[in-house]
């Protein structure tokens, strides 16, 4: 059996037969929806004061895409945004679809190296930015990168440095804005130098196949990676993920997951986009807040990493809210608990959370549960593929597809792939094979029925002494003890095995357990080659702003915290 034919047989074919591709732009798409619920609420940021409904949301990105206009911005350029889930964030993303502009999104936790790589690196002539986000100031960070702004006029700057930037666009209190930036609002001020008939003209010209949106990877790995998605790509990805929550025009997300990552942008804007949905928009996550949130603005849906439900269900105030309006949303990000994703079904009220896996390459979304698939298939896969989408497992060292419960990299297809990324031809030809298959890193398995399962990432696979160990089955197996929160396990160098297991773990509050009963524990419950040789007790996790954790860190913490600096440098090859 060809890997196509295989892949094909995994999807919900009658979803597949059913529901055709779009073939739109966004901002028709945002245009179609205003005219068909102009009075529903579109965005709601109560920490701003700001409801708009359709109709109103629409009017206002129409204002702002000829207030870019009026810049000089043009189809094509590129326009980064800085900001943590601010209305504005929302409001750019949609008026640069509108007039053809890829909007590259910047990473919240990006301070003076990075931004500097991926302004130069995006080609970004604009950078939109807020005045900053926890221990980082993005406006002290852009005048160290280009000191002469303060004296250039808006829209006059040059930078030998960063030769494409023109412009820098403050987004806060315009009494503050800094010298040398254009404040946002004076956007709006601008666009009547621009014709509605000729942004709308523009607009109409635009093709749903072009690049419109670049999300730069995490960079866990190396220098990150710009990700070209199209209308195409993202839409059509956004109303497969709203169709399997069963979205309609009467629900309400809240989305707390960063905008500037593909879970807020695509999974949360997109799909609501395509079904009408109303935006929540809540700033940075705080538990306690998301939960007064929920309850006050009545949601039905709620995006969260683990993490974040995991903070919220262990809360000490978790008790008093009444989430009974809660019905679905997305779990996903990093590998979900399956005792986190069944607090979240009994507690939440959440009867059809769901689980979407992929990653930004993919658009991102590749398989997801439904509401109907049984729970114990609901936390313990991944799913099924979505509709125009392919899939398969091979093994990594041959190539070769492998039969159904067998373990290897999940390969997937279709209408959902990157363009590739941005000026990075080598990275894309290693991503991406000759027959368009795009290689995820992760390791897998899909049963008889079509249904997935994540049992590790090839990177993070962990080599004993010649047996390959995955770590997600040893967290699963530990998430079983009573006096276990949270866990994460890395690989460490060892001079005899080549590698050793370490367990990082997070204690619940008011429980005790020592090294010993990890490793004791795992032991009595799995394979003893799977055993922690190392347990080691912390408060957090390291994390991306998007709520992946950095496993990386953990390693380096290990080595350094046991010394085992001297053991790296052996062969284990």
């Amino acid at each position: 059996m060809t890997g196509q034919s295989m892949g094909v047989r995994g999807m919900d074919n009658q979803s597949f037969m059913n529901t055709p591709l779009q073939e739109i732009t966004i901002g028709d798409m945002l245009d179609a929806t205003a005219s068909r619920i102009p009075y529903n609420e579109c965005m709601v940021a109560t920490e701003y004061g700001i409801r708009l409904t359709w109709r109103q949301f629409s009017e206002k990105t129409d204002e702002l895409a000829r207030g870019l206009l009026a810049l000089g911005i043009k189809k094509g350029d590129h326009v980064a945004m800085w900001a943590t889930n601010v209305p504005e964030w929302m409001l750019t993303f949609y008026a640069t679809a509108k007039i053809g502009a890829v909007l590259v999104t910047v990473n919240t936790n990006y301070k003076l190296f990075e931004l500097e790589y991926l302004l130069n690196q995006s080609d970004a002539s604009t950078l939109i930015l807020i005045s900053g986000f926890k221990d980082s100031n993005y406006v002290e960070h852009v005048n160290r990168l280009c000191p002469m702004l303060a004296d250039s006029a808006p829209g006059q700057l040059y930078n030998p440095k960063l030769p494409h930037l023109k412009r820098v666009i403050y987004v806060g209190e315009s009494a503050g804005t800094p010298p040398g930036m254009l404040h946002f609002d004076e956007l709006y001020s601008l666009a009547r130098e621009v014709s509605p008939e000729d942004q709308k003209a523009l607009q109409a010209s635009l093709s749903c196949f072009d690049i419109i949106n670049m999300q730069y990877t995490s960079g866990t790995t190396g220098f990150p990676k710009g990700v070209m998605l199209t209308h195409h790509n993202i839409l059509n990805n956004g109303q497969f993920l709203g169709d399997r929550m069963r979205f309609t025009d009467q629900d309400r997300l809240l989305i707390v997951v960063p905008l500037f990552h593909c879970f807020g942008c695509v999974l949360g804007l997109m799909s609501c986009l395509t079904h009408g949905v109303t935006v929540v928009l809540m700033e940075a996550f705080n538990p306690l807040r998301e939960m007064e949130m929920l309850v006050a603005e009545r949601c039905t849906a709620v995006h969260g990493v683990p993490t974040m439900f995991i903070a919220m269900l262990e809360h000490p105030e978790f008790c008093r809210f009444d989430f009974s309006r809660l019905r679905t949303g997305i779990m996903a990000g990093s590998p979900c608990p399956v005792k986190t994703m069944s607090d979240a079904v009994e507690l939440m009220h959440m009867s059809e959370i769901t689980i979407v896996f992929g990653q930004t390459e993919s658009s991102p979304g590749m398989t997801q549960t439904t509401p109907d698939d049984p729970l114990e298939l609901r936390v313990s896969t991944i799913g099924r593929l979505l509709p125009h989408t392919e899939g398969k497992i091979i093994d990594p060292k041959t190539g070769i597809e492998q039969p159904r419960g067998i373990q290897g990299e999940i390969l997937t297809r279709g209408y959902l792939i990157m363009r590739g990324y941005y000026k990075m031809p080598e990275a894309t030809r290693q991503a991406i094979d000759e027959q368009g298959w795009l290689h995820t890193g992760d390791i897998g398995t899909q049963d008889e029925n079509g249904y997935f399962k994540i049992t590790g990432r090839l990177k993070d696979m962990i080599i004993r002494g010649g047996e390959n160990i995955y770590p997600r089955e040893i967290e699963e197996f530990l998430y079983t003890h009573e006096a276990v929160r949270d866990v994460q396990v890395v690989g460490v160098p060892d001079l005899k095995y080549g590698e050793e297991i370490c367990a990082f773990i997070i204690p619940r509050e008011g429980k005790r357990i020592t090294g010993e009963e990890v490793i004791s524990f795992v032991k009595a419950g799995l394979s003893r080659f799977k055993s922690p040789r190392y347990a080691l007790f912390v408060d957090s996790f390291p994390m991306t702003a998007s709520g992946k954790i950095q496993k990386y860190k953990l390693r380096d913490m290990a080595i350094d915290l046991l010394n085992l600096g001297d053991a790296e440098h052996i062969d284990t090859a």
